[in-house]
């Protein structure tokens, strides 16, 4: 069977879905004689598995931080999101949520949540969005095989699960097929393949933030977490990172907010083969000569095992003594002020939260999100070589890429329609 779209959008996790929903908006306003028609194609027969798996189950939406807090946390160049970014940007975003009728909560950190704490609502917002117009296709349990370009139109293959076949010809086609982190939801690097196919440099991918394994990981710290601690990344005996906040110990290795920050960085390095370790300052509020102070004052007699416990959480002592076999009231401010892990490995794609690498944005134009190399493709989300720190970022790196993608879509098609 062969059917006919103007606008095919690839993928339907957090940008796909964005895109829909946007589309959905921008097709209302449309003042053509001739509405475009859009397809949204998800391999799965649910949209945004992904996205309910994000902010572990209540979906961290996006970050209030103003543009020059939030570029920071965007990488490898945050000037190729900037245009993206002031198009729709993070209040344009919950005003987006807000106005479909989801509520939200802002967080520490700055970071904005649904209010009921449910990732799922997130999504049946996106998906109730782009359902509600006429004009939209979703098609569901259909996996893209093919993207090709063929004279005015592309060539779209699909295949369904039961093994049948179709053909789509559409004039644009949106990539939002996600990178490969946890590949159980359908991110399996379809969009790359595509991508590579059509001329596309793709920038070598790594698994992002993700847990680090210590090397002799002592398994009695799994299950805690340590707040208002600092945890600083060494490289080749280089302290090259150094962030605060919390962290937590969990099955994988090191991760939370600090792990997760490090974990770009420190992932990298492993790949390169440099000897990678990782410090935790369990009290960065005091110097080492206040905390050597403050323990000559209080320990009078108290056994170090037990004043350890006015210190920290009373499951990682044991994990904590280990690791600093000759652990004495003269080296425990040294030990307080510098937990060290040398760090063997890391969790890969099947647990990590999103893809460092992808497409190179050298191929993108950072206006459109067209294609420099095919005309009428464009990309938007973990897709492309972008990304971003731990915190709302990458929700919002994909929400942005993908207004831009699908606006830049539809003004070109209307443009077109009108000569």
């Amino acid at each position: 069977m062969t059917t006919h779209k103007d606008i095919v959008i690839i993928g339907g996790g957090a940008a796909g879905l964005m895109a829909a929903a946007q589309a959905s908006l921008l097709l209302e306003k449309a003042s053509s004689e001739r509405i475009p028609s859009v397809a949204l194609i998800e391999r799965n027969n649910i949209l945004g598995r992904k996205l309910l798996l994000t902010g572990k189950g209540r979906c961290n939406i996006t970050n209030a931080r103003v543009w020059e807090d939030f570029l920071c946390h965007i990488h490898p160049d945050s000037s190729f999101l900037k245009n993206s970014f002031f198009s729709f940007d993070n209040m344009a975003v919950i005003k987006f949520f807000e106005q479909e009728g989801l509520k939200t909560i802002k967080e520490r950190g700055e970071r904005y949540f649904p209010e009921s704490g449910k990732s799922s609502d997130v999504r049946d917002t996106l998906q109730a969005r782009a359902a509600a117009s006429r004009h939209i296709d979703i098609i569901k349990g259909k996996r893209v095989t093919k993207v090709a370009p063929s004279g005015f139109h592309f060539e779209i293959r699909t295949e369904s699960q039961e093994g049948t076949g179709e053909t789509i010809y559409a004039r644009k086609v949106i990539i939002a097929t996600g990178g490969l982190s946890y590949p159980v939801t359908g991110s399996t690097g379809d969009g790359y393949k595509f991508a590579l196919n059509t001329g596309h440099k793709i920038t070598p991918t790594r698994a992002s933030l993700t847990a680090l394994k210590p090397a002799s990981y002592d398994t009695t710290l799994v299950g805690t977490t340590l707040k208002n601690v600092s945890l600083t990344l060494v490289i080749d005996g280089d302290k090259v990172m150094k962030e605060e906040g919390e962290l937590s110990f969990t099955d994988g290795g090191i991760e939370g907010a600090l792990g997760f920050r490090v974990s770009r960085r420190a992932v990298k390095a492993i790949d390169n083969g440099q000897k990678t370790a990782l410090i935790i300052d369990l009290k960065p509020g005091v110097t080492l000569q206040q905390l050597r102070a403050r323990i000559e004052r209080e320990r009078g007699n108290t056994p170090i095992r037990k004043y350890l416990s006015s210190l920290m959480p009373s499951n990682i002592i044991n994990g904590f003594i280990a690791s600093n076999p000759r652990l004495n009231y003269e080296n425990l401010p040294e030990a307080l002020k510098e937990w060290t892990f040398a760090i063997n490995g890391y969790v890969g794609y099947e647990r990590c939260v999103i893809t460092n690498g992808g497409v190179s944005l050298k191929d993108i134009s950072r206006k459109s999100m067209e294609s420099k190399k095919i005309k009428g493709l464009y990309f938007a989300g973990e897709v492309m070589d972008l990304d971003g720190d731990t915190g709302g970022y990458n929700l919002q790196i994909a929400f942005s890429t993908a207004y831009t993608a699908i606006s830049s879509a539809i003004e070109a098609i209307l443009k077109e329609d009108s000569i």
